[in-house]
């Protein structure tokens, strides 16, 4: 990739190299819930230090259930269990989370290791790890795990880019959120070159589901408020799913992930919010910004994290008490200083 962002100069490489470098088991683990990011940076990841001769373990904390739409990436015979993972890593490697709490259960797992590198893009990071590749500006995970397959020395073979691309697709909402930079397209490109089918990735990321899906979404469309006034009269858009309104339909908690973007497409608001019951009872509040509201500092105020246009919190207030706290934590709009940090 041209330039390579100078390298990367701030971020520790060395470091990380000499810890993978010594190590002859890594373990690697990503956020709870994982997404096209976390899921697909991983995997990538397992397999080029397999391809090295590494043994290596990845998971992700309870539910321990890929999603759906991230059932075709290559690489999932390295998954294993959480309660399966090695109790005190001699390395663990972590990606896509902001904070050791995002691990769930591994996160006893991280605290216990003798070294660990902490692989992330979130602004919202809280200085885990002891080995940090930790760059906000970055369109995501993948694009740091890229960089280190490559300094690894590891070869891009068609699974480990699918990896990637998914990754990458994913946090750049199919390249057209503003982190899509000249970089991030170079390395698309890369990435096609080593054999990923774009139609195919895009497809199951985003043009499939059951049939039970379309009327969960129909329900939560229905139930949509609009809130002209709030997010400081820029509007707000949202909506709810119960765990009833899922099981009416057989639809697992893991298929929600795209109706908050059909709920952003409104055009008098500017900051989308989705509530969704677990099977635990927990509620996830997502929300997204178009570019004039931080709602990654909401959510931070409220004990989640994300960045600037995408971030979440987790709840088990009421909705309605959860959404009065959160118009109450949305700031109006940003200034030009903000909007071009």
């Amino acid at each position: 990739m041209s330039g390579r962002r100078h390298l990367w100069p701030a971020l520790e490489w060395d470091r990380a190299l000499e810890a993978v470098g010594a190590a002859d088991e890594v373990c690697l683990a990503c956020h709870v819930s994982p997404d096209g990011d976390a899921l697909g940076s991983m995997l990538a990841l397992a397999q080029a230090l397999r391809d090295l001769g590494k043994r290596c373990y990845a998971s992700f904390g309870q539910p321990f259930a890929v999603p759906a739409s991230l059932r075709f990436l290559p690489g999932q015979d390295l998954l294993v269990e959480p309660g399966r993972m090695p109790a005190a890593p001699t390395l663990m490697i972590t990606l896509d989370a902001a904070g050791a709490d995002r691990l769930g259960p591994l996160a006893d797992n991280a605290a216990r290791a003798d070294e660990l590198i902490v692989i992330d893009h979130h602004e919202s990071n809280t200085g885990f790890g002891g080995v940090r590749l930790v760059d906000p500006a970055a369109a995501a995970t993948s694009v740091l795990v890229d960089e280190l397959i490559r300094r690894l020395g590891a070869t891009l073979t068609s699974d480990i880019a699918l990896g990637l691309y998914a990754g990458l697709a994913s946090d750049t909402g199919s390249f057209k959120y503003p982190c899509t930079t000249p970089e991030v397209h170079e390395l698309a490109a890369r990435l096609i070159d080593a054999g990923v089918r774009p139609d195919a990735v895009g497809r199951e990321l985003w043009d499939r589901a059951p049939f039970g899906y379309l009327q969960v979404l129909a329900g939560a469309l229905g139930r949509a408020r609009l809130e002209r006034d709030a997010a400081g009269g820029l509007g707000l858009v949202w909506t709810t799913i119960s765990r009833a309104d899922r099981e009416a339909q057989s639809v697992p908690y893991d298929q929600l992930e795209g109706v908050i973007d059909q709920l952003r497409r409104a055009d008098e608001a500017e900051v989308a919010v989705v509530l969704k019951e677990t099977d635990d009872g927990d509620w996830y509040v997502s929300t997204r910004s178009k570019g004039g509201v931080d709602v990654g500092r909401a959510c931070v105020t409220l004990g989640g994290g994300g960045h600037r246009l995408a971030a979440a919190f987790s709840t088990r207030t009421d909705p309605a008490v959860t959404i009065d706290r959160l118009r109450a934590v949305l700031r109006g709009p940003l200034d030009d200083a903000e909007i071009s940090a």
